[in-house]
């Protein structure tokens, strides 16, 4: 009688789980696939390069990533949007480079002369 009674209360005790935080492996699973075409969305919407969006993304799905930026892609052509250029901290590192590159170019009395070894 008394494992009939704990056979019947399991489910109940399993349900419970959900409610205590402890996610099942499918609710992980969906939402890394969620998190990742969310990226490759987000990507192909600021007109990055796939191969860019994998760089930048690297514990992303690439699976998931990609089906992200394919979807938007396509709506993104039946729809006729134009990309929005990223703004902020990418925006910064890229002007930064790009500075760092005139620095580069700099007229030759502006750099230190360089030593003969011998």
């Amino acid at each position: 009688m008394l494992r009939v009674a704990l056979f019947a209360a399991l489910p109940l005790l399993v349900a419970g789980c959900d409610q205590l935080g402890i996610e099942s492996a499918k609710a992980v699973a969906e939402k890394k696939d969620a998190e990742g075409r969310a990226i490759g969305a987000a990507c192909r919407h600021a007109g990055r390069a796939i191969e860019d969006c994998f760089g930048l993304n690297k514990k992303a799905d690439k699976a998931a990533v990609f089906a992200g930026w394919k979807d938007m892609n396509d709506y993104m052509r039946e729809n006729k949007l134009d990309i929005v250029p990223p703004q902020g901290a990418a925006t910064a590192v890229a002007k930064d480079a790009a500075s760092e590159d005139a620095q580069d170019e700099a007229p030759a009395e502006d750099k230190p002369a360089k030593k003969k070894s011998s």
